[in-house]
């Protein structure tokens, strides 16, 4: 298990879920845009004072931002990009 990449996917899939933009999310977690985006890119290692302020922006509990769910979010993100684009 890649835990950096499990990382980024469940903050992009849980983010999308809650309607945020990633400029929001780091808002509300008190990080720069650019590293949100860097860590749903799985291009960052996020020290465990991050994870934490990520999981308190999205009013989740810190542990599920670290498990491995079976259908990754970039399927379903590409998923939905090939639906509206064949409307």
């Amino acid at each position: 298990m890649d835990i950096v990449k499990v990382f980024g996917d469940n903050v992009r899939e849980i983010r999308i879920q809650k309607n945020l933009s990633q400029e929001k999310l780091a808002e509300l977690s008190g990080l720069h845009r650019t590293y949100i985006s860097g860590i749903e890119r799985c291009g960052r290692n996020v020290s465990l004072e991050n994870v934490q302020r990520i999981a308190d922006a999205l009013e989740i509990e810190t542990y599920k931002l670290l498990v491995e769910h079976k259908a990754s979010s970039r399927n379903k993100v590409q998923k939905r990009k090939i639906i509206s684009t064949n409307d």
